[in-house]
């Protein structure tokens, strides 16, 4: 991981980290990993998500854990270097500073760490489409509806899922979202 953090622009990672410690705070529901690998790639660095997400899990572990302990910006800095750590001075200096800047606010409440074990919901998209033929079947005509569903792991990752379903499917669905609509209306 050292070795792919060495290749990562010290202000990206510095925004790696900031996204992180927001997350930890709950203010956003996730890092996005993609969009942020996307913008690094963009820069001229050759990095892949699956590398900036273990990076971004590396980092929220230390952060999470530094916080459980109430570590200063000192503590936490002679932890790194005297747990053999290979993290890049560049990289080190970023986590003094965000720590520094904004750990301390991190909760880490027993309830905030319990809830963290469950993903969180970030956004829902739709789209209608209708297939007109394919390969094996000339005349199609088949509309159906794309879901994509935008969550946040208990880790901060954001990704999205995408399903199909057909019609009668989607209205099944919109009318469980709206008894759970009037479900929470009377909450």
């Amino acid at each position: 991981a050292a070795d792919k953090i060495r290749l990562i622009p010290q202000d990206f990672f510095a925004e790696l980290c900031e996204q992180i410690i927001q997350h930890l705070n709950h203010k956003i529901p996730g890092v996005n990993t993609a969009e942020l690998c996307q913008r690094i790639q963009t820069s001229g660095v050759e990095i892949n998500v699956g590398d900036l997400a273990k990076i971004a899990n590396i980092l929220s572990f230390i952060f999470s854990t530094a916080a459980r302990n109430n570590l200063s910006t000192e503590e936490l800095v002679t932890t790194l270097g005297s747990a053999g750590s290979t993290l890049p001075k560049h990289a080190v200096q970023v986590i003094r500073h965000v720590w520094n800047e904004q750990g301390k606010a991190i909760a880490v409440s027993e309830d905030a760490r319990n809830m963290a074990t469950m993903g969180q919901f970030v956004d829902l998209k739709w789209k209608l489409g209708v297939a007109m033929s394919s390969d094996t079947c000339r005349s199609l005509k088949y509309p159906y509806v794309t879901v994509t569903l935008t969550v946040a792991d208990p880790a901060g990752q954001i990704t999205d899922r995408s399903f199909e379903m057909t019609i009668p499917q989607f209205k099944n669905f919109f009318r469980q979202f709206k008894e759970m609509a009037s479900v929470l209306e009377t909450v």
